[in-house]
């Protein structure tokens, strides 16, 4: 039983033709990060840019979708883990395969647009990829993190999971659930009357990439699964991030003002204070 789940899970999603390309021009084309051929046509991530591009640009018209629906998938839970400024961001995505397909190995690529004021460091992805916590993993966008957010871009964070892989549970022979957390960071956002400033998720962007036995070269077929809305059960998110009241800052402001004057006057008092006992030790000596 468990040898026909896994053989399942290694086949094919979807039975795909390649049009008008040789298989090493598209192997080499579909093997690079989504968000790597977005940032090579646009400079910001804009979101209706981002859906011309998932619509127009990426090549689709490698794959033929024999039954409609084949690969259907639903967000089953998001929320977010932790207080303060630094939090994950943890999801559970189910995926119903239809079973009369013949399969081979399939990746799923989960692109997260962040909000403006939210960033991942990609040196802490990195370092959960090495330890095998994900797959192939990478930040796009802005990714300077001293920046505050009124003077930087968004970032997307693109994840790419064997459906065979540490992240996976078989629900049964055709549905699997992929579960992630992704660690997440506040930048330094404008003042607020109330305290806090509120950003907003919306939903992953969902890709499928499968390879499938040619008759004498393999082929890699790109692909959108189906969105089950009647599953998902997954609302907005709403992250409300400390950023300081308007009320508080004259008074943050005359604090600051009066220490650094301080600060400043101590050390030049300081520096006085040592020229002159090193001038008197000198006439002492003469």
């Amino acid at each position: 039983m468990g040898t026909s789940i896994y053989h399942k899970l290694r086949v094919l999603f979807i039975l795909c033709f390649a049009t008008g390309f040789s298989s090493s021009i598209v192997v080499q084309s579909l093997k690079q990060y989504i968000m790597k051929s977005y940032f090579e046509k646009y400079e910001c991530l804009i979101d209706s840019n981002f859906q011309h591009f998932i619509a127009h640009q990426l090549p689709y018209a490698l794959c033929e979708v024999v039954v409609p629906n084949a690969v259907r998938f639903s967000v089953l839970k998001r929320r977010l883990i932790g207080e303060g400024s630094h939090r994950h961001l943890s999801s559970s995505i189910g995926f119903h395969i239809k079973p009369e397909f013949p399969f081979h190995f399939c990746e799923v690529v989960i692109v997260e647009r962040l909000p403006s004021g939210v960033f991942a460091d990609p040196f802490e992805l990195q370092h959960l990829h090495r330890r095998g916590v994900f797959g192939d993993i990478a930040v796009f966008g802005d990714t300077n993190l001293e920046l505050p957010s009124f003077l930087s871009n968004r970032s997307a964070v693109e994840i790419h999971i064997d459906v065979v892989g540490s992240n996976v549970v078989l629900r049964d022979e055709n549905e699997l659930e992929i579960n992630i957390e992704l660690p997440l960071h506040a930048r330094y956002l404008p003042l607020d009357d109330s305290g806090y400033s509120t950003v907003e998720f919306g939903d992953p962007d969902l890709f499928m990439r499968c390879n499938i036995e040619a008759t004498l070269t393999n082929q890699v077929c790109l692909f959108t699964p189906t969105r089950d809305r009647a599953e998902s059960k997954a609302g907005t998110i709403m992250w409300k991030i400390p950023s300081g009241k308007k009320a508080h800052s004259g008074v943050v402001f005359i604090v600051t003002f009066i220490s650094a004057i301080s600060t400043t006057l101590l050390i030049v008092l300081a520096s006085l204070f040592c020229s002159d006992i090193d001038i008197r030790k000198d006439l002492k000596k003469s």
